[in-house]
């Protein structure tokens, strides 16, 4: 799959991603509308938010420059097949 390139899709493909957890955040609420449900998934979206700031930021930036992946998918395959053979940039920092 190509590289997502212009400004304009990026942006619309995050919107899309907040749409999506509004929505499904929504729905979920509305089958079990309590404080506790409200908390909970406001602790699951925080802890999924920073996970995914981890694998992909604080691992390539403070970690090793090679953890750098197109996205969850690259990143299984890339621990599938073995770390070593899916770096891109075999440079050190």
């Amino acid at each position: 799959m190509a590289d997502l390139k212009s400004k304009k899709l990026i942006v619309l493909k995050g919107f899309l991603f907040m749409a999506i957890v509004a929505v499904s955040a929504s729905l979920l609420y509305a089958q079990s509308p309590a404080l506790k449900t409200a908390f909970l998934l406001t602790l699951v979206i925080w802890a999924s938010a920073r996970a995914y700031y981890f694998l992909f930021y604080v691992l390539y930036e403070y970690v090793d420059r090679r953890f750098k992946y197109a996205g969850l998918f690259s990143l299984i395959k890339a621990i599938r097949q073995g770390h070593s053979s899916s770096r891109k940039d075999q440079s050190p920092r």
